[in-house]
């Protein structure tokens, strides 16, 4: 076969991930303060930009400009009535544009430059504003980390339990920055509408984590946290601790007699209790505290359904300003001057409809993990239902990558406390019956409960659970069964047995 040169042509096709499209989608991933800090690089740095101005009336004055908000709906706070199906349908339809499926290459590049809609996104240049070189927001914030931020670190790390996760983001919310937890735990449970214990638990979790001391409800409990680590808290150096206040007194004899001690001993565990530190938390507190903006508020109506709503506060309000545009695009005359003033028009109006879009997606995200897990509000965490990313995303016709961006850094405000909206998402068991499956922690509850009912008689093995919750209708191995336990921390059925014959002599 003879071998000869010869021209084909072929026709394929293939997704181009512009600049412009990548800083889109990265702006879904953001937390409000990395986008309040990125929109301020770009006001600085774009001529076409500048910010939102409101009259005393509360309408936003127009000289001209064309006004681009960050809110869904012509500058006013977008609110969902999850009760209200139409609305909620409505909603739904209305916000369908979803970055992983937008072509860069449908606009026509013949379309007037005011027109951002039909602008030709794959031509533009990045004009310096979107350059598509990665940027790291990180290196802008602050380096040194805050006491919640270790705490939330070790958390991650010693937990992967969702129940707990959130348990555990709530109490390390409430720890001051002297490291003490401010609020009781049967408060803290109330309000989550978690079981005492539960909170119990997570929060001799959070004791366990450096520094030693954080977490602990005031200075005794400090203290003793950090002379049980030093392997010093014996029944002398308790009593000490209990009777702290004798220290301030400088009451030296009411000491040795609290403590039963002689006069050396009793000033040996003075210093010791001086070399300590009573107020752990200090150590991170070399920052300045910056308190976590809710994205979304989730409250109860008047009927006893749920409404969300975008946190305005935190949603970027810039202008477009085409009458600058115009006077300039106009006066220039020089080929490159009028090049960079239109790829800066582009730019802008490229960010002002990509943080519309961030926008739209958070609330679209957020009433959807509060639509599927009603119980969780209602009831508590204890009725977490099963949820993953893949639920929300067919629910709302979205990306499963575009809900895991939306998802990270962003919070939403509820009745039960602040939580990040990852934390919403659980794993499931099957139901044994063929209905609808069932929230591992609220297996994980089912089985705390059924050991803590076991009488001396009536020791339960992790078989004989597993044929509990069968019959409850929870398809669960004996295996996972004995996991779980673990997890919980709860002996075998051969150790309980032993212990409550042992408590019983």
């Amino acid at each position: 076969m003879a071998l000869a040169p010869k021209l084909e042509f072929r026709q394929s096709q293939q997704l181009v991930m512009t600049p412009q499209l990548q800083q889109a989608i990265k702006l879904l991933q953001l937390s409000n303060l990395e986008l309040a800090e990125f929109v301020e690089e770009q006001l600085e740095e774009n001529p076409f930009l500048e910010r939102s101005e409101a009259t005393e009336d509360g309408a936003t004055e127009r000289r001209g400009e064309k006004e681009a908000t960050a809110e869904p709906t012509n500058g006013e706070r977008k609110e969902v009535d999850l009760s209200d199906t139409d609305s909620t349908k409505d909603a739904r339809e209305s916000l369908d544009v979803d970055y992983e499926d937008v072509n860069p290459g449908d606009s026509g590049s013949d379309a007037a430059p005011s027109d951002y809609r039909t602008n030709d996104w794959t031509s533009a240049n990045t004009g310096g504003s979107f350059n598509g070189t990665e940027r790291e927001f990180g290196a802008t914030l602050s380096k040194e980390i805050s006491l919640a931020d270790h705490l939330t670190e070790q958390l991650q790390v010693a937990t992967r339990d969702p129940m707990q996760l959130l348990i555990g983001s709530y109490l390390i919310d409430l720890i001051d920055e002297a490291g003490y937890l401010s609020e009781s735990l049967s408060d803290a449970a109330e309000r989550l509408g978690a079981d005492l214990c539960d909170v119990e638990e997570t929060h001799q979790l959070i004791i366990s984590f450096e520094p030693c001391g954080v977490g602990a409800r005031d200075l005794k409990e400090c203290l003793k946290l950090q002379l049980i680590e030093a392997d010093r808290y014996d029944p002398a150096m308790q009593a000490f601790i209990e009777n702290i206040e004798l220290l301030a007194k400088s009451d030296l004899n009411g000491l040795i007699k609290a403590t039963q001690a002689n006069e050396e001993d009793v000033r040996e565990m003075i210093a010791e209790v001086r070399a300590l530190t009573p107020k752990p938390g200090y150590a991170f507190g070399g920052s300045t505290v910056q308190a976590v903006a809710p994205d979304v508020f989730v409250r109860t109506a008047q009927d006893g359904s749920w409404k969300v709503e975008l946190n305005s506060d935190t949603l970027p309000r810039v202008l477009v300003n085409q009458t600058y545009y115009s006077t300039v695009s106009s006066a220039s005359s020089d080929e490159k001057d009028k090049t960079y003033v239109t790829e800066q028009f582009a730019n802008a109006n490229w960010l002002i409809k990509s943080l519309d879009q961030r926008a739209r997606t958070i609330l679209k995200v957020s009433s959807e993990i509060v639509r599927q897990q009603d119980a969780f509000f209602v009831h508590g965490v204890k009725h977490l239902r099963p949820l993953n990313l893949k639920a929300i995303a067919d629910a709302i016709e979205m990306h499963e990558s575009t809900v895991s961006r939306v998802t990270s850094n962003k919070y939403m405000a509820t009745p039960r406390g602040l939580f990040e909206l990852k934390y919403f998402f659980t794993a499931s068991i099957a139901s044994s019956s063929g209905g609808e499956a069932h929230s591992a922690e609220a297996v994980r509850h089912r089985i705390r409960e059924l050991i803590t009912e076991e009488t001396k008689d009536a020791i339960l093995s992790d078989d004989k659970i597993v044929e509990i919750l069968q019959s409850e209708g929870v398809d669960l191995a004996r295996r996972t069964v004995a996991k779980y336990r673990e997890t919980l921390h709860i002996p075998s059925s051969v150790q309980r047995r032993r212990a409550m014959l042992q408590s019983a002599i």
